[in-house]
């Protein structure tokens, strides 16, 4: 929604030394003006996306971020965002470092604890974090600048206006300087009224735009970061949890808990909703109680369902086109397999629950919905409920949920002491969220060299959205214009990312979602990873249908020069169309979302058709203004390794209630050895104009379809069933 103007008013915090915000003030539009920049529907879709939803629902508390300057010139920002191994401390680093004109060394990123007051606007997700922090912390940093040039103007006696800021510094036309530590206190002094702040031009930057290791790198890699477990939380004990057999199995009854409860190092028995916990002196005492626990299970949600069950109800679901079409057509039907989140670090919590409040220590996303649910699980008020977001170890998703920091509170609460709770990785791949399979139904019929109609009608295990997006859907549903949210919260993020970029005549997409009770959630991507790799497929059968090449026909029905600028990059970086020795083959896709765009070109060996690999990837990729080339490149790998990965052999086999898969060795997402050693990754450089999009979601779909399109070329097959290759070549871990 357009506003006329935009202004902002600084305002300090209480504190010795620099400590500002700026709040946001929005003045208002005639109301013909601002209807008129509203879209209707059915356009409404095309034009909105859910990270535009978002950033209008935290808007009214967008800027409520604090930040510091001490006496050591070191500049500190509290960030309502989780780092999850994404880059997202770096890239703010620099935006602050930029706009304070500060070496990067000296800038300092924690992560802000639960803050209610935030409301809608501490979730991290939906590649929104960049998109929603881009202005409110370069307006915070600016406001510190603008406070530390004014106490050096008023301590020299010169006009704010003659004086320059740079290396941390403010400096006089006389050559003069002030050390930003040297002017914080000052800065701080409420007598400095009057100011205006200017944020730097986008032509200006030094920093921003330039490629950047990460600023928690050399700690990653030597060991230094701190993670959950890593925290020394006194009297934290070590705990684990015997969990059911079947997705949501329950307890019946414990046959030898007084057992348990002799063995070497353990300390308490305490059963949860979730299975039996075990609390004892170390892990390794906590995993042998709970390996000898001899449980009574009650039934799960599941029980008895298998894949071909699941798929059957799928199928059944996503609606059969139901007419004979009257012109030339090609109907495809696909299935996407249950996929785990598999981060490296599995999920943990720390929690300290006493009989009148309660702290946490967890890796979350979504803290401001933990800190509520923990609050009504302990019958604390939520006041009295710290949460703690701590960096974690990877999310892909996962971390939108608070399975672990919840479990952690209900056995610290019973046990009476401090608890430090480990899944296993067992229990992470068969009791943790998953992506939900999905089956897709599409057809697209063709006359006189134009795609007439493109439908595709999806059918999907329900999503569980129960970490915070729900609620600021449902909460912004009256603001949003007509066409969004009025559907359900999966329909409305559904419209909102899978969205086709081709001029292909009437196209729908749909989503049915099946109501199974399972351990769903988010994955990278959501829909659009299946949604949209199903689609480039399609795309490549229809270019073979018109007899073009898939490069040439998708330039011709892409909607926007910028769209093809991305393909043509990828195309010409890539060498598309050279000659390939059998068994080998490229493939191309293209996908756009969250105002970022991006192509892939892939180069496959399958002269096993079993054991293919893919061996040369080249990425393009346009997302506005990019912050950090450096981090957008990992972003861009990672996606496409997750889309290597599930494409051709990582999944999960459901099998009676549970997930078959139970370790890495057996969910076979790629080695190194399954990855291309020949990558390249094209960052577009920024219009003058443009404002970064979002990038954490961007690089599976694109993926997802030039290698199955690779595949299919090399092999000679439509591959209609994913992951490609998906035996079963292990013997599962006991239930």
């Amino acid at each position: 929604m357009a506003v006329a103007r935009r202004r902002f008013l600084t305002y300090l915090v209480a504190a010795p030394t620099l400590t500002v915000a700026a709040q946001l003030v929005m003045d208002a539009v005639a109301p013909a003006t601002a209807s008129a920049v509203i879209p209707t529907a059915p356009a409404i879709a095309d034009l909105v996306d859910l990270g535009d939803i978002l950033i209008l629902a935290g808007l009214p508390t967008s800027d409520m971020l604090v930040l510091a300057v001490g006496e050591d010139g070191t500049a500190t920002l509290g960030l309502p965002r989780e780092e999850v191994g994404q880059g997202l401390t770096t890239a703010i680093a620099m935006l602050v470092a930029e706009e304070l004109d500060l070496p990067l060394t000296d800038v300092r990123i924690e992560l802000d604890d639960a803050r209610p007051e935030l409301l809608f606007d501490q979730l991290t997700g939906s590649s929104n974090s960049i998109r929603s922090l881009y202005d409110p912390v370069r307006r915070a940093a600016a406001a510190a600048r603008v406070r530390l040039v004014a106490a050096a103007a008023a301590r020299w006696g010169l006009a704010a206006g003659k004086l320059t800021t740079g290396n941390g510094s403010v400096v006089a036309p006389d050559g003069r300087t002030a050390s930003y530590g040297s002017l914080s206190v000052a800065a701080a002094d409420a007598s400095l009224t009057g100011l205006t702040v200017t944020l730097k031009a986008e032509s200006q930057h030094t920093l921003v735009g330039t490629p950047t290791s990460r600023i928690d790198a050399r700690k990653i890699v030597t060991g230094r970061q701190e993670y959950t477990l890593d925290l020394d939380i006194p009297g934290a004990k070590p705990c684990m949890v015997r969990r059911p057999p079947t997705v949501n199995g329950t307890v019946k009854s414990v046959a030898n808990e007084a057992a348990i409860r002799a063995m070497p190092g353990v300390l308490d028995v305490v059963v949860i909703p979730t299975g039996v916990a075990v609390v004892a002196e170390t892990f390794g005492q906590a995993l042998a109680g709970k390996d000898a626990l001899e449980v009574a299970w009650g039934p799960g949600t599941i029980d008895g369902l298998s894949d071909d069950g699941i798929r059957t109800k799928l199928k059944a679901a996503a609606p059969s086109f139901s007419f004979l079409a009257l012109t030339k057509h090609i109907d495809a039907e696909f299935d996407f397999a249950f996929v785990s989140h598999a981060p490296l670090e599995t999920n943990s919590a720390v929690a300290d629950v006493r009989s009148d409040h309660a702290t946490i220590w967890s890796g979350l996303k979504s803290p401001i919905v933990a800190q509520q649910t923990i609050a009504a699980e302990l019958g604390l008020p939520e006041d009295k409920v710290t949460v703690h977001v701590v960096q974690a170890g990877g999310s892909f998703g996962r971390r939108l949920f608070f399975d672990a920091a919840l479990e952690a509170a209900q056995v610290s609460k019973a046990s009476g002491r401090p608890i430090r709770l480990m899944w296993s990785r067992i229990d992470d791949m068969r009791h943790g969220r998953m992506r939900p399979a999905t089956h897709h139904k599409l057809r697209a019929t063709y006359a006189l060299g134009q795609v007439l109609t493109f439908e595709h009608r999806v059918a999907a295990v329900e999503t569980d959205f129960r970490h915070g997006l729900g609620e600021i859907l449902t909460a912004m549903a009256a603001k949003l214009p007509t066409g969004l949210g009025n559907e359900t919260i999966a329909q409305t993020l559904f419209l909102t990312t899978v969205k086709s970029p081709y001029n292909f005549g009437v196209t729908t997409q749909t989503l049915t979602e099946v109501p199974l009770t399972m351990h769903t959630g988010s994955w990278r991507s959501v829909y659009s990873a299946n949604a949209r790799g199903a689609e480039e497929i399609l795309v490549d059968e229809l270019a073979t249908a018109f007899g073009k090449d898939p490069l040439s026909f998708r330039r011709t029905f892409l909607k926007s020069d910028a769209q093809r600028a991305v393909l043509d990059k990828a195309a010409a970086a890539g060498n598309w169309g050279r000659t390939m020795p059998p068994g080998h083959a490229q493939g191309i896709a293209f996908h756009e979302e969250y105002k970022s765009r991006t192509a892939c070109l892939v180069e496959i060996d399958a002269t096993d058709p079993k054991a293919p690999r893919v061996t040369k990837a080249v990425v393009a990729v346009d997302v506005g203004r990019p912050i950090n080339p450096r981090g957008l490149e990992a972003q861009m790998l990672g996606g496409l390794t997750d889309a290597i990965s599930t494409t051709l052999r990582a999944g999960l086999h459901i099998d009676k209630g549970l997930p078959l898969e139970g370790s890495y060795s057996q969910f076979h997402y790629a080695r190194q050895k399954n990855s291309p050693t020949d990558v390249q990754v094209i960052v577009l450089p920024p219009a003058a104009d443009a404002e970064p999009g979002g990038a954490g979601e961007l690089g599976v779909p694109a993926a997802v379809g030039a290698i199955a399109n690779a595949y299919a070329r090399a092999t000679g097959t439509h591959p209609r069933t994913f992951p490609i290759n998906f035996d079963v070549d292990f013997t599962p871990f006991p239930r």
